[in-house]
C-alpha cells in the first residue's frame, strides 16, 4: 500500500498544492458608504482558495479571512455575490472571530446570520451573501462550494446590499 503525504493542510490559513491566495485593499472596493480620510492600503479581507475544473461533481474549498477593521465605522466586509449558477449552494463554517452573514434575495430583501466558532450556515443558491467581521479578531470562514457555480458580481453591483452595518464606539452594531 502507497501512502502519500497530504497535500492541503487547514490551520488558521490554507496552505498547500494548488491554493490561491488574494487580498482585498480598501482602495480595491466601491462599496464602502464612505472612504473619505481612510488608508487605500487598508487590508480588509483575504481569501485563499483550492479550486477544481468548473464540471459538475467537483468541488471548491477556501478560507475567508475578514480583517477586524472598520471605514469609517462601517464593518469590514467581502465584496458578496450571487452564484452563476443560480443552482449551486455553497456552506460557510465559521471557525474564528464573530460576524454576520448578510443574505438579499433577488427581490433585495436582506436578512444576517450571527456567526461564530463552530456556526454552520447553508446558503442556497438564489441568494447573494457577504461576509461581515462585527468582532475585534480576525472572522474566519471555511467555504466550500460546487465547483461550476461561478461568482456574479455585477448584479450585487448592480443591486446593492440594502444594509450597511456600523460599529460605535461603544462597540454595539447598528444598521444603516
Amino acid at each position: 500500500m502507497k501512502v502519500i503525504p497530504a497535500t492541503l493542510v487547514h490551520s488558521h490559513r490554507l496552505e498547500g498544492q494548488g491554493v490561491v491566495r488574494s487580498e482585498k485593499k480598501l482602495k480595491d472596493t466601491a462599496f464602502f458608504a464612505d472612504v473619505t480620510g481612510e488608508d487605500p492600503e487598508m487590508v480588509l479581507y483575504e481569501v485563499y482558495a483550492k479550486t477544481e475544473d468548473p464540471c459538475p461533481g467537483e468541488l471548491n474549498w477556501g478560507l475567508s479571512v475578514v480583517h477586524p477593521v472598520t471605514v469609517n465605522g462601517e464593518c469590514a466586509m467581502t465584496r458578496g455575490h450571487w452564484h452563476e449558477n443560480r443552482d449551486a449552494a455553497e456552506y460557510y463554517w465559521c471557525t474564528g472571530g464573530t460576524g454576520l452573514l448578510l443574505f438579499m434575495d433577488e427581490t433585495g430583501g436582506a436578512w444576517a446570520e450571527e456567526m461564530k466558532p463552530g456556526s454552520l450556515h447553508h446558503i442556497p443558491g438564489r441568494l447573494a451573501h457577504r461576509l461581515i467581521n462585527t468582532g475585534s479578531q480576525d472572522l474566519e470562514v471555511v467555504c466550500c462550494w460546487a465547483a461550476d457555480a461561478g461568482h456574479d458580481y455585477a448584479a450585487v453591483e448592480a443591486m446593492p446590499f440594502p444594509a450597511r452595518c456600523y460599529k460605535t464606539k461603544e462597540g454595539t452594531i447598528e444598521w444603516k
